[in-house]
């Protein structure tokens, strides 16, 4: 709250200036009117931030962006070169985040996925979620013989199938 207080006294300040060299310049010289206007867009830029309409149309803009598609551009320089290469040279941006999303470091291999689930290794995906829905109602803590690890690991083995 301070921090408004005291940039709309500076925007007060500048508007003041700018009143003065604006009446001066219509009086005396033109010469003033040219100096009045910097102090005019920064009384304008100062009064925008201390109402905070800056603060909200930043705030809109960058939604706004977040919003947009990865394969939508704009602008000079919007978004990553796809033939850049990464810091240590090894591919563009797009391909490490793929390595990233593909490596896993828990949760079961593929063999004990298609184990859990009982399917065989080259399931197609409609067998593997058949499979799936019907070892969910098996082993759903809620039903009778159901257990919770057992409904965790089939769920996992899903997972990594799906992916």
């Amino acid at each position: 709250m301070l921090r408004s207080q005291l940039v709309l006294v500076l925007a007060s300040v500048f508007a003041g200036l700018t009143v003065v060299l604006a009446v001066l310049g219509f009086a005396y010289s033109p010469v003033a009117l040219v100096v009045a206007l910097p102090f005019g867009v920064t009384t304008y830029v100062l009064w925008y931030h201390a109402s905070g309409r800056l603060k909200e149309r930043i705030r809109r803009e960058t939604r706004a962006g977040r919003a947009r598609t990865t394969t939508e551009r704009g602008g000079f320089g919007a978004g990553p070169r796809e033939d850049w290469t990464g810091p240590r040279g090894g591919g563009s941006f797009r391909d490490a985040r793929q390595r990233r999303a593909t490596r896993r470091t828990s949760g079961p291999s593929a063999r004990d996925a298609y184990q859990t689930l009982g399917v065989d290794p080259g399931a197609d995906e409609s067998a593997i979620r058949r499979a799936y829905r019907e070892k969910v109602k098996e082993v759903h803590p809620d039903t009778e013989n159901g257990s919770e690890q057992r409904f965790k690991r089939v769920n996992e083995a899903y997972e990594r199938l799906s992916e």
